[in-house]
This record gives C-alpha cells, sequence and structure tokens, in this order.
C-alpha cells in the first residue's frame, strides 16, 4: 500500500505482497533446483544415449536458470519485507526486481518448450527415470508460467492508468476547465462501467431482463463510489480488518462501567421481553421454512432425502398448487417438516424467483391464531442484487406522517408481495377462512427487511399487525420510518451479525477506520497478517501492535495523520455524511437508515474455550439502534447471520432460561420451556 505502479500504471498489489506468494515459490524452486543437482550429479557422464547431449545441455541450463531465479526471489522476498504498510521507501527498489523477475520467465518459457519437445521425441532412449524427470520439469514449469498469467490477470486493474488523473481532476475540479471537467466525467463513467462488466459476468448464468440491467448500473455505481476514493488494496483490508479485530476485543475485555452497560437497554420494554422472544423463537420456524429445501437439506444432511422422499426413500405425491414450481415438491415438503404444519393450514405459496420479487407463503398457524406470511431471505443471485439496490427512495403512505426513505431493492420487494396479497386476494381467502385471526409478518434476513416494509404498508389496514424480522439488514428505514414501526415490529439481531450493521455510512465508517489503523501501524504487512492468522484460528491475546497514534494527545487524534491522508484520494459523499448527516441535500448512498422497530439483541454472555466442548451461555436484552452503528469485526460476524444458528441462539436461551428461571426480567416456566423446545427438535 498504496498498489504498486509498473509498466506506467497502478496494480491491485502493494509491494509488501511478495512476502508469502515469494516464500512459496522459493521453497518449491529450492526443492527443485536440489532435485535437479542430484540427478545431475547421479547421471553426468552417461549422456551418451540417444537425445544424450540435448539432456547434458538441458538440465546444465536449466540448473543456472533455477539459480538466477532463486536469488531473484530471495532478493524479492527479502525487499518487500522491508518498512511498514505506510512506509514503502525501503522498498522502493522492488519495482526494478520484479522486471528482472519476470524476465526471467522469457528463457524459463524457452526451456519449457525445448523440453517438451526433447521428452516427446520418440527417437530418445535415455533411461527412463532421466526422462520421468524432465517431463515433470517440464510439468512443473507450465504450470508456474500459466499461475503466473493467472495471478498477474488477478491484480491488473482495468483503472489503474487512471487513478492518477481520477485524483488530480478531483482535487482540483472546480478550479480547471471545463475540459478538465469532462475528464473526471469520463473516467467516473470507464470506472462505473468496469465494476458494471464486474457484475455482469457474475451474473451470466442468470437471465437478464432492464430491471437486471438497471440494478447492475445503479449496484456500479455504488461500488464505484466506494471503492474510488481509497488506494488500498486487498491484503491492506485483510490486514486492516485483523487490526481492529485485536483492537476490539482489546477494548471489550476491558471492565465497563454499570453506566455503559445500562445504556444500550430499554427500560419501559422489559417486562414484554420474555414474551416476545417466546413469540420470535415460535415464528423463526416460518422465516427459516421460507428458505425451503436447501435449509432443510442443510440442517438435516444425512436423512433430508429420506424424509421429503416419504418412507423408503418414496415419492409422495401432493395435489398442492404451488407458483414458481417445485417439480419433486422438495420445497413444500420441507416447509411442512419444518413448520409442523399440515396441507390444509397453507393459503398461498410462491417459489416464483427473480429481481425485486422473491418467494413467500401464507399459512395458517393455529397455536398462535395468526396469519402467517413468511419471506423468504437472500438465497439466489437475484436476492443478492436485490439486496446491492441499496439507494434510498421515498416511500408514501396515505394518512401516515412520519413517511421517509426506505432501502429501494427491498422496497420494491415488499410492494411485489403487497400487489400479491391484496391485488389477488390471498389476505382476503385467509380472513375468510380465519376472520379472527391476526395478522403477522416474518422474515429473516432480506426476507426480514422486506417483512418489515410490507408491514408498514400494510399497518393502516391491519392495525393488529405484528412482525417479527430476523437478522434484517442495518440500512433499512429512516429515523422517523424506524420510529413509527417501534410500535408493530420486533427486530431480533444476533452477537455480532453482520447484514444487521450494513448500511453505507457504516461501510464508510469500516473503511475509514481501516485506513486510519492500516495507515498507521509501525509493523511489517505479512507480520500482521501472520499473528492475524494464529489469532483467529488458535486465540490468544490480542497483539499490542504499536502505532503512530501511541502518544499522540486526544486533540490531535481527531485530525487525520499524514499516512492517513496519503491514502484517502478524496472523500466521497457517504464518507462526509459520517460527519454530518444533512438527509435532505445528501446524495441517496449516504443517507442514514436504520433497522426497524424495537430490536431484541442475543449476544454471548459467557465461554470458555476449550478443545473438545464449550460452555456457552447467552442474554437477552433490548437494545437501541446506535448499538449497532458500527460494524464489528469477529469470525461470527457472518456465521451469526445464518438461520441455523440463530435457531440454535434459541435453544440455548431457552435451556439457559431453564436453569436461571428466565431471561433476568421475569420467570420462565418450565412446562412453557418445554413447548418451545418442541418444535426445535421435531
Amino acid at each position: 500500500m498504496p498498489g504498486m505502479v509498473m509498466f506506467g500504471r497502478r496494480w491491485a498489489i502493494a509491494s509488501d505482497d511478495f512476502v508469502f506468494p515469494g516464500a512459496f515459490e522459493l521453497f518449491i524452486r529450492m526443492i527443485w533446483w536440489i532435485g535437479i543437482l542430484v540427478l545431475y550429479s547421479i547421471h553426468k557422464g552417461k549422456f551418451n544415449c540417444t537425445g544424450g547431449g540435448l539432456l547434458h545441455s538441458y538440465l546444465l541450463v536449466l540448473l543456472i536458470l533455477l539459480a538466477a531465479i532463486i536469488c531473484a526471489v530471495s532478493a524479492i522476498v527479502c525487499i518487500s519485507m522491508q518498512g511498514t504498510i505506510s512506509n514503502p521507501g525501503p522498498r522502493k527498489s522492488l519495482p526494478k526486481l520484479l522486471y528482472t523477475r519476470l524476465g526471467l520467465y522469457i528463457p524459463e518459457l524457452v526451456w519449457a518448450v525445448v523440453g517438451a519437445i526433447w521428452v516427446s521425441d520418440t527417437d530418445v532412449h535415455c533411461e527412463r527415470t532421466v526422462v520421468n524427470v524432465v517431463f515433470w520439469t517440464v510439468i512443473a514449469s507450465w504450470v508456474i508460467i500459466i499461475f503466473t498469467i493467472v495471478a498477474v490477470a488477478i491484480v491488473f486493474d482495468p483503472l489503474g492508468g487512471k487513478k492518477t488523473l481520477y485524483l488530480a481532476d478531483d482535487i482540483n475540479r472546480n478550479l480547471e476547465s471545463s475540459q478538465s471537467g469532462q475528464l473526471f466525467y469520463n473516467v467516473k463513467k470507464t470506472a462505473t462501467r468496469v465494476w458494471e462488466t464486474r457484475i455482469r459476468l457474475l451474473c451470466c448464468c442468470i437471465m437478464q431482463d432492464d430491471d437486471h440491467r438497471v440494478a447492475f448500473t445503479s449496484i456500479a455505481e455504488l461500488f464505484r463510489t466506494y471503492f474510488s476514493d481509497t488506494d488500498l488494496v486487498p491484503s491492506d483490508i485483510a490486514a486492516g480488518l485483523t487490526l481492529l479485530h485485536q483492537e476490539q476485543d482489546k477494548v471489550e475485555n476491558c471492565p465497563k462501567e454499570p453506566e455503559e452497560v445500562l445504556c444500550h437497554s430499554h427500560p419501559s420494554h422489559t417486562d414484554d421481553l420474555d414474551i416476545e422472544l417466546e413469540n420470535a423463537a415460535h415464528y423463526m420456524q416460518f422465516a427459516a421454512a421460507a428458505y425451503g429445501w436447501p435449509y432443510y437439506i442443510y440442517t438435516n444432511p444425512f436423512t433430508a432425502f429420506c424424509k421429503l422422499n416419504g418412507d423408503c426413500c418414496r415419492n409422495s405425491p401432493t395435489d398442492f398448487d404451488i407458483i414458481g414450481g417445485d417439480r419433486l415438491n422438495f420445497h413444500f415438503g420441507s416447509i411442512l417438516k419444518i413448520t409442523g404444519l399440515q396441507y390444509r393450514d397453507f393459503i398461498h405459496i410462491s417459489f416464483h424467483n427473480k429481481i425485486f420479487e422473491i418467494p413467500f407463503f401464507v399459512a395458517l398457524d393455529h397455536k398462535k391464531e395468526a396469519i402467517v406470511v413468511a419471506v423468504r431471505g437472500t438465497l439466489s443471485f437475484e436476492d443478492i442484487l436485490t439486496d446491492l439496490s441499496a439507494e434510498c427512495e421515498d416511500l408514501t403512505l396515505e394518512d401516515i406522517l412520519e413517511n421517509g426513505f426506505v432501502h429501494k431493492g427491498i422496497t420494491q420487494a415488499a410492494n411485489y408481495i403487497y400487489r400479491r396479497l391484496i391485488n389477488d386476494g390471498i389476505l382476503n381467502k385467509a380472513f375468510t377462512i380465519a376472520p379472527e385471526y391476526k395478522l403477522v409478518i416474518v422474515g429473516h434476513s432480506l426476507g426480514g427487511g422486506t417483512a418489515s416494509v410490507l408491514a408498514i404498508m400494510l399497518r393502516n389496514s391491519f392495525p393488529t399487525l405484528r412482525c417479527y424480522a430476523f437478522s434484517p439488514p442495518g440500512g433499512l428505514l429512516s429515523k422517523s420510518l424506524a420510529d413509527y414501526s417501534k410500535s408493530f415490529i420486533v427486530s431480533v439481531i444476533v452477537g455480532k451479525d453482520l447484514v444487521a450493521r450494513l448500511s453505507m455510512p457504516n461501510m464508510e465508517d469500516l473503511k475509514r477506520r481501516i485506513v486510519r489503523i492500516v495507515a498507521n501501524c509501525n509493523r511489517p504487512k505479512y507480520q500482521i497478517l501472520l499473528y492475524g492468522c494464529w489469532y483467529e484460528v488458535f486465540g490468544g491475546d490480542p497483539d499490542n501492535f504499536p502505532t503512530e497514534l501511541d502518544g499522540r494527545n486526544q486533540a490531535a487524534l481527531t485530525q487525520p495523520l499524514l499516512a492517513e491522508e496519503s491514502l484517502m484520494m478524496h472523500r466521497s459523499p457517504s464518507y462526509n455524511a459520517i460527519e454530518d448527516e444533512s438527509p435532505l441535500d445528501a446524495p441517496p448512498q449516504s443517507r442514514h437508515l436504520y433497522l426497524p422497530g424495537k430490536i431484541i439483541h442475543i449476544v454471548e454472555k459467557t465461554s470458555s474455550r476449550r478443545w473438545c466442548s464449550s460452555d456457552v451461555k447467552y442474554t437477552a436484552r433490548w437494545s437501541k439502534e446506535t448499538a449497532f452503528s458500527n460494524i464489528l469485526i469477529s469470525p461470527k460476524m457472518i456465521t451469526d447471520h445464518m438461520p441455523d444458528v440463530v435457531l440454535k441462539w434459541y435453544r440455548s436461551w431457552i435451556v439457559s432460561s431453564v436453569v436461571s428461571g428466565g431471561s433476568g426480567h421475569a420467570p420462565c416456566p418450565r412446562i412453557q420451556v418445554v413447548q418451545l423446545l418442541s418444535p426445535f427438535y421435531a
């Protein structure tokens, strides 16, 4: 860091990124060189076979070529280990060494061709062992050459030749001519087009229509805005994340003041916490069931197929009508197994899936006397595109003053389900069958966000409506809508769930923290990554990496340091929005959006790590949306979001409630716990 400049362009690799690949190549080359040297020594003077003269020359030149490559790679590794992440000065000679190393690929390629010709020559009658060694030597040469070409393609930055122009013009765009402004516009347009091409390649296996093209452009613009203002390479981000994780663990291990602990709780809502947790534990089954057979097979890998196909793995036919196709009855069979409902309890099931159109089902829950609308979370490329369409748009509702901004992609998905429920008469049919039942909308992840927006849309028509959003996206509702939804929406967040903290301001804050801690760490990157891997796998105490921040007074810390400024090309609109909300005139991506409704946060209370077992206890509490204003770095930040993990945490909480007599706010009768546990182990 910053990205290395070679051949007149910037590359997505830094000068301190050659330690590990260089050490690996050095290890392979040394073994290779020693093997060829031993072979040459053993057969020295025995090259009088047909083709032996060429073999002698081949091995001798190969030894010299390998020795030159070993010297070049050794120098590259040694130089790459010098300096720190933000101080590339000691590594300024590295590009010259890389030019030398790349130059050695030419004779290596030529010699690989010579070896291939010699091995394929049918007139060669040398000792079989020698022929086999040369054959595998040729194979190894071609493998290394191919891997090098692939590596160059990976680190190639299509905008590498325009980064400097982008920076210079952005700084002076208000001071220079209209021609410079046009150049700046062209660079931004090119960057957006590059991201759009990447997204199209990733989604090449799905059918693309006008909605897809609009989403591709919107997402490409989002990525372009986020990544264009820093000079970071992937390894810098990895180093920054491991430093932030250790720094975060050090803060968490410090004793907290009582006031700091209480500041995240809602005293006025403590009475109904156990009731809401019981309801959430029940409705999480519906949210998980919406995923269909992929979730059921994932959680029951050995028995799922037999259970879905009936006794002795025989198909169980059904006449139930399912929108979107379920030829083998796997989706509906999985929903039946997970929820424990009967065929007659389902009003409508749709597995139709396009961008902004996600699957859902409507069923009668006789246990809770509710009509449940369960919305599926992310499970396809189309769902990912819906997630990433993160621009803000207005949500206009009649007779509601608290109109505000919402996540565009999720709102369009909610509009689709709203039209199906109302215009197609699905809810009318359900309430005709069970007029005394209440309406409950549930979902996990993308489904949780969609369920929340859908609940806001339906609130006027169904005043008793309730919504349970499990692990919904963080950047969902504006402050006014989030406050409005507190009376009928409950969000449930587990641990350090990443998705619940995802929003553009939070992502900008994470980028700022990564740049700050990486730019001012006084250790080489390879040491940071080595200890970071050890810490993530084996644990231990967080390393006390010295930084330029040490010993500075608080006033000085409010200003960006020199190394930090060198890595920020310019501040994006959403970066500025962290310090100045200005919600009305801020760009669409930079507005602050929040989690919906009241928030229950289930966290790990105590944990003792052992080799064979672990004793983990959990606690649940009401939290404010401000508790999720930062992305927490942890190995569990992804797993805490998974639906099976959410269900597992509920089981652990229920079991701990038996021991402690409740969540800490109200007693939890043993008979109630048995009722709660029964569906999880069905």
